[in-house]
């Protein structure tokens, strides 16, 4: 990263460094010289320091392009965002380019892949989303040069380094992990292929990477079909999709088809296969054109045992896919067991009763008016007049009563028309051809019907799924906030499968419910765990799955590329399945119509909330430089009157008005140092300070507020000097020495105590009262806070320590609040690292 962007310097782009982390490392660390690097802002994290990536430096130096190491780093608390990634998107939405590091194991999809073999789960990930849109560079060294780069420190410091090969990176790991990064740039190129496709219209499979399709139906065998493509799926690291072709035999579908059906969808997704359902007037030409579509490269399907003479009647669907599907490796599973009955065929196949009545009604009248027009039409025209009900019947009833229709126009024609009348035999061989073609127009119409009927009805399935995802977005494009968000989803979802429905999130307390269609106030202990281990797994669990079964109802999550955000709960007041398989599609989509409408959601409140703190410190600190400038003016003028004053004579009033003078100074000292210190404006010098006179200093400054109590000096002379900027210091030390001052217990000593320990120094002040309210020592150094129930709630605006908190932090030291044993009271600690102690005379010239 740190080359490739040298050489777009060397081209002229403008290239900044965000955050590189060198480890030590000395060639990592020369790679970087020569680069300009936005330096660091530093966060206080539980008594540590910790330097995170300054984006508003980076937003406000604007270069064209920005290196940033580790892209799956986690951001300390408090940051604008939790994750580094999150930051790089804003950089990428800000128009700024990124270069960026990660390595295979933090990688979300692959992250359970890397800990099967390596016994080591990484916490830290990011979601593949990010690849896919990102151009990608593999660094692919072979095990033998890694390693030896990992003896020479060239990836680790040596430490760590062979505690590294002693356990995550031995040759087999190391091994497994190429290929891992080998096959998931494949995937993202081959994903970034597919869409430059697709949105130039070119046909073709292009077989960069693979991708399967497995062909589901109704037969009992079919779980284990998805099971063996689930197996390859697997062997190949390629995504896969499981195809339920609609067609008109499914109408004749019995109950026991539907559910297996619905059972081998489920059992797909559930093992992380995309669910399609397309409509097609037959199951061959349904799969090769989606397979087209889908630009498969291997389609995995079932061969059931069927008779011989059945092939012969019907011919076989493999063997067609096989040579009708070029370029694309067709896998042929056995579908173990009986072969299949035939489907329950529905009631009334052949038509009503009442369809035949109305065809032999057409037909006589018909005949009726053939019969008085016979004297101006000849028999050629006859015969066309009997195509009406054939062609009536085959739009109205339906393949048989079109035939009936046939027949029986045949027979009345020649009955009635052909010579010799009133007979069935026919004289003429030119009649007995026209009777032939009446009887072919009536097969081939019926024929016809029946295929626009089935593919009318295949339309209008699909119509209404789209018309209900479309009714569904426009009701959640309603809603004005997450609880309407929610009892939206919960209403539409019930209303478009006919079910009861829940939707729970996670709480310290367990799955919560927030919203149910009919409204719920409670669930079992069953559902609640059901619906628990859906939120932890982000699988479905409940009725209809494998986990959980006692459960009455059916959990599905709803899954972000981050993390579960709820859980979606379905059940029935009756004994049926809980989704019919026809309903899995339309569900699958509204559910991820769901995810992304409360995701977003939420994105959007976090989003004002960000806009509303920025514009809050926005005028805080507008507020703060405000009041403090406009008060130093009279502030000065009332100083050096009452030093005159003071030195014509004396008197307390005049004491004491100066005292309170001196301590509203340091107030407003104090507001426009808030003001500088949230402004980025502090300017160090540092150099070496004695803590001895430093601390003697503070404490004169502070004689008035220190006045009533003892003051406990235990800073030893020996001590070393420290690193760091007089006039902060000061203002820390006073600020502190202050707060001792106004909250001990009257009468009652401030101890000033220094101690040198391994790798750093601490100056402590200590006071006995009440101390800090357990738990909450760190909000003492928040802006304008003051905790109640402690000594820190007496008076005082809340800045003072706000004030040492970024001062000390600016200097590079670490504050910290905690309570005393035993006398009880207050200690605040400035920590000095080894880095800032002076410990050699030389020191001095550096």
């Amino acid at each position: 990263m740190l080359r490739e962007g040298a050489e777009r310097v060397r081209a002229g782009v403008d290239v900044a460094i965000g955050v590189v982390e060198t480890h030590g490392r000395a060639e990592t660390e020369a790679l970087t010289r020569g680069h300009d690097v936005i330096p660091r802002r530093q966060v206080a994290y539980e008594g540590r320091t910790l330097p995170e990536m300054d984006i508003d430096a980076i937003l406000a130096r604007h270069p064209q392009l920005v290196l940033v190491d580790e892209l799956a780093h986690t951001n300390a608390p408090g940051s604008r965002h939790p994750k580094r990634y999150q930051d790089v998107e804003e950089l990428l939405a800000a128009g700024i380019d990124v270069y960026s590091t990660i390595n295979i194991q933090h990688i979300e999809s692959l992250n359970d892949v890397v800990a099967s073999f390596t016994h080591v789960r990484v916490r830290e990930t990011v979601p593949d989303r990010i690849l896919e849109t990102a151009e990608i560079e593999v660094v692919d060294l072979p095990p033998d040069e890694l390693i030896e780069r990992l003896k020479d420190g060239k990836v680790y410091v040596p430490e760590e380094a062979t505690r590294a090969l002693q356990h995550f990176f031995s040759k087999s790991n190391l091994s497994a992990l190429r290929e891992l990064a080998l096959r998931r740039a494949a995937q993202a190129v081959d994903v970034q292929m597919l869409d430059y496709l697709r949105s130039h219209a070119l046909a073709g499979n292009w077989a960069v990477g693979e991708r399967l399709v497995v062909a589901v139906n109704e037969l009992p065998s079919s779980e284990g079909l998805v099971r063996g493509a689930k197996r390859i799926a697997d062997a190949l690291r390629a995504p896969w999709t499981a195809l339920h072709v609609e067609t008109p035999r499914e109408q004749q579908f019995g109950e026991e088809e539907r559910r297996r059906l619905a059972a081998a969808l489920n059992l797909a997704s559930q093992l992380g296969a995309s669910v399609v359902s397309v409509p097609a007037d037959s199951a061959l030409d349904g799969i090769k054109a989606y397979v087209a579509e889908a630009r498969a490269t291997q389609l995995i399907v079932g061969k059931s045992a069927r008779s011989r003479l059945f092939e012969l009647r019907h011919g076989s669907i493999v063997d067609r896919l096989v040579r009708e599907t070029p370029g694309v490796a067709v896998h042929v599973l056995p579908m173990i067991g009986e072969a299949p009955k035939p489907a329950a065929k529905p009631k009334r196949v052949f038509g009503s009763p009442s369809s035949y009545a109305w065809t032999t009604l057409m037909v006589a009248a018909i005949t009726a008016g053939g019969s008085g027009l016979f004297h101006i039409l000849n028999l050629a025209n006859v015969a066309l007049l009997y195509l009406l009900p054939v062609m009536v019947a085959a739009s109205l009833f339906g393949r048989w009563p079109a035939l009936y229709a046939g027949v029986v126009s045949s027979l009345a024609y020649n009955f009635f028309f052909l010579p010799p009348t009133g007979t069935f035999s026919v004289n003429n061989p030119e009649n007995v051809v026209t009777i032939i073609v009446l009887l072919g127009v009536a097969v081939a119409t019926s024929h016809l019907s029946a295929r626009v009927r089935a593919q009318a009805d295949l339309a209008a399935g699909s119509a209404r799924q789209n018309a209900a995802l479309a009714g569904f977005l426009r009701q959640l494009g309603d809603a004005a906030n997450e609880e309407e968000l929610m009892q939206a989803v919960c209403a539409e979802i019930a209303r478009l499968l006919d079910v009861r429905t829940t939707m729970l999130v996670p709480s310290p307390d367990g799955p919560e419910l927030r919203a149910a269609y009919p409204p719920e106030d409670r669930l079992e202990t069953m559902e609640r765990a059901a619906a628990g281990w859906a939120l932890d797994k982000g699988l479905p669990a409940g009725r209809g799955s494998d986990t959980l079964t006692a459960s009455d109802w059916l959990f599905y999550p709803l899954k972000t590329s981050e993390r579960t955000i709820a859980v979606i709960g379905l059940a029935r007041d009756d004994a049926r399945d809980t989704v019919r398989s026809d309903q899995i599609p339309l569900l699958m989509s509204l559910l991820d119509q769901a995810t992304l409408a409360l995701e977003r959601m939420r994105l959007g409140e976090e989003m004002r909330g960000v806009a509303e703190l920025r514009e809050r410190d926005r005028l805080r600190a507008a507020l703060l430089s405000s009041v403090s400038h406009d008060l130093r003016t009279p502030l000065t003028a009332i100083l050096g009157s009452i030093a005159e004053l003071k030195h014509k004579e004396s008197n307390p009033l005049i004491d004491t008005i100066d005292v309170e003078t001196q301590r509203l100074k340091r107030f407003v000292s104090n507001l426009l140092d808030m003001a500088r210190v949230e402004a980025g404006a502090l300017k160090l010098g540092i150099e070496p300070v004695d803590l001895t006179d430093a601390v003697a200093s503070a404490v004169h400054d502070t004689r008035a507020t220190l006045e009533p109590h003892p003051i406990d000096l235990q800073v030893s002379p020996g001590l070393p000097l420290v690193r760091v900027d007089p006039q902060l210091f000061h203002h820390c030390l006073i600020n502190l020495l202050d707060n001792a001052g106004r909250y001990a217990d009257p009468d009652t000593p401030i101890t000033i105590l220094a101690e040198r320990s391994p790798g750093s120094l601490a100056l402590s002040i200590l006071d006995q009262g009440p101390g800090l309210p357990p738990g909450r020592e760190r909000e003492v150094f928040e802006t304008f806070r003051r905790l109640e129930g402690s000594d820190r709630s007496k008076g005082g605006t809340g800045l003072g320590l706000a004030i040492v908190k970024g001062f000390a932090e600016a200097m590079g030291l670490e504050v910290e609040a905690a309570n005393r044993g035993e006398p009880r009271g207050a200690r605040f600690t400035l920590r000095f690292p080894e880095a800032l102690l002076v410990r050699e005379p030389e020191d001095f010239d550096e």
